[in-house]
């Protein structure tokens, strides 16, 4: 009897049984950032003004909540954090040697857990192992499984505890990496589709952990419209999915898609189940408010509400930007380095509408570096304006927004073809007459064009797939019906361009591994093929490929090289002046 009564006291000294015999609801706020892609000050070092949201701010956020002694919170980032600003560029590829600033920031911020995304995965293994090490925090990716062991190669998920109640948060990332990242980014890993792992570490975690919540963490969207699910892979936008089809869930934080959500899905069993998404770079916190009610029998009563809360009115932490100025100040004096001089300006809306001198420097530097025979490329913005006069390194992450690497590869002269004919299928309308539209905008289902917030049309499709080629001359003929437009007529030196010719062709590893459709949909190379048909693969970004050319050749005039244009041009000129004016309101 007297250790029976031992063991009671000791229960009850620990809390275990403290909540179930007390009947006062229990207040959790699982707070989530993601695909914060580098924004932790609130100055845009690249566009030198004030961030809309920022880690700084987040701070201020947290701490608010953290202060408010009647609930507990559990503080999650969901992902996409390595990447986007050259804050993270400094520190994952220049500054190597000393602790990754980001992984101290996030210790700093006291995070309980964090899921990996896409874009933490690009820099490669030696950035986010190295990453891994030193966050005080589990990062977590049930999905991504080691080849070696058949485990995770990542941790799957974490327990937490907060008020007494037990809470399981399972990490998992978009399984669409193969499609988009070079192997040797994730050399001895492959991902798993995102309900097929879900199914089975929400068992195990019911099995061996019995959690009083569960909650999903994973950095994939809901949003079916913002990537492309490839035929036959795992789906890449899988958030909803997995709520609806693995029951077990309370909440399922999403990301990757830079779309807010909040909504209550209705899993298979009928139970309600949260899904938030903050969106992206800091601009909103996901927060799950949920109250329990001890029921007497071990569970909870719970009640869940999902909010997204903006920091534009929180002011950056002072302590956390008095901690971390030195850092900040040493990546200023990286991008305000002064690398060449341009004596003409280049924006990058002019590459919707024929060729630009944005694209087609892109297009110089690949030709250059791959001694390709035809380059490949598209605008990965498009509001960045380079001014003429002095070019500083900031001006290449308006330049050329992603870490992607440089691949040369074999294609037929009828896979390039094909190529272009499917990026033009994406990017402009088949014209009836000379009032018709240039570009694809989105419509209803009578042909009226759909707005946006601004009053603005959309783009149908995403512009980051609008390619054009370079060393070669042809036209398009928005006349004609998608996949019969484009007309060859030379390579760039005037010789014939033979379709049943191989030629070497210099592409980005994101459309190289299969991204955006070009070469998998366009060209119709199988998917298992285009590894093989890589026969260089740069060493170093295209960004730092840019810097480096730049720094060469010192003083540059911008040009456009006008190797193809749209036809017929006494209707696409004054209908692409006209598009450009609906779509920039100039």
């Amino acid at each position: 009897m007297k250790k029976i009564l031992v063991i009671i006291a000791l229960l009850l000294s620990t809390g275990v049984f403290a909540q179930q015999s007390n009947k006062k609801p229990i207040h959790i706020k699982i707070l989530e950032t993601s695909d914060v892609h580098g924004c932790v000050f609130p100055q845009d070092l690249v566009y030198q003004r004030i961030r809309k949201g920022s880690l700084a701010q987040v701070q201020s956020f947290v701490n608010e909540q953290r202060a408010d002694k009647n609930q507990s919170v559990v503080f999650l980032d969901n992902g996409d954090i390595l990447q986007g600003t050259p804050f993270v560029y400094y520190y994952n590829y220049v500054d190597t040697i000393a602790n990754h600033e980001l992984a101290q920031i996030m210790n700093y911020m006291k995070y309980d857990a964090g899921t990996v995304g896409n874009h933490d995965i690009e820099p490669g293994h030696a950035v986010y192992d190295r990453f891994r090490k030193e966050i005080d925090f589990p990062w977590m990716a049930a999905n991504a499984v080691d080849n070696k062991t058949g485990k995770p190669y990542f941790k799957p998920y974490t327990i937490i505890y907060r008020s007494g109640v037990k809470i399981a948060v399972l990490g998992m990332i978009t399984p669409s990496i193969p499609n988009w990242l070079p192997p040797s980014i994730w050399s001895g890993i492959h991902f798993e589709g995102m309900v097929k792992a879900a199914k089975y570490w929400v068992q195990y975690i019911k099995e061996h952990e019995h959690p009083d919540l569960m909650i999903g963490l994973f950095h994939s969207g809901t949003n079916k419209n913002y990537g492309f699910d490839v035929p036959g892979q795992p789906v890449e936008d899988a958030s909803r999915l997995v709520a609806r089809e693995v029951p077990g869930f309370d909440v399922v934080l999403a990301g990757h898609d830079h779309k807010e959500d909040n909504e209550i899905v209705k899993n298979v069993d009928g139970k309600e189940v949260l899904v938030l998404d903050p969106a992206a770079h800091a601009e909103n916190v996901a927060v799950a408010s949920i109250t329990l009610y001890p029921n007497g029998n071990g569970g909870f009563k719970k009640e869940i509400k999902g909010t997204l809360v903006s920091m534009k009115n929180y002011k950056p932490n002072e302590a956390f930007m008095n901690r971390f100025m030195p850092d900040f100040v040493q990546v200023k004096k990286f991008v305000d380095r002064r690398i060449g001089t341009f004596d003409k300006g280049m924006n990058a809306e002019s590459a919707l509408f024929g060729p630009s001198a944005f694209v087609d420097f892109i297009h110089k530097v690949q030709l250059d570096q791959s001694h390709a025979d035809v380059s490949i490329a598209s605008p990965l913005s498009l509001r960045a304006n380079i001014e003429k006069g002095p070019i500083y390194v900031r001006d290449l992450f308006k330049l050329y927004r992603y870490e992607n690497y440089l691949y040369t590869m074999k294609m037929s002269g009828q896979e390039i073809k094909d190529a272009l004919e499917y990026s033009a299928g994406l990017w402009f309308n088949t014209m009836k007459n000379k009032d018709s539209n240039v570009l694809l905008f989105n419509t209803d289902k009578d042909g009226k064009l759909i707005l946006s917030k601004n009053g603005r049309p959309i783009l149908k499709n995403a512009y980051y797939n609008f390619n054009s080629a370079a060393g070669i001359h042809y036209t398009i003929d928005l006349r004609k019906e998608p996949g019969n437009r484009v007309h060859i007529i030379s390579t760039s030196d005037g010789k014939p361009f033979d379709l049943k010719k191989d030629y070497t062709v210099a592409i980005n590893s994101y459309q190289g591994n299969g991204g955006g459709g070009t070469l998998t949909l366009g060209a119709k190379i199988p998917k298992n093929e285009l590894s093989k048909r890589i026969v260089r693969t740069s060493h170093k970004d295209i960004r730092f490929l840019v810097m480096q050319w730049i720094e060469q050749h010192k003083d540059i005039t911008p040009e456009p090289l006008n190797y193809w244009k749209l036809i017929p041009s006494d209707w696409t000129k004054p209908a692409s002046e006209k598009d450009r004016v609906l779509l920039f309101g100039k």
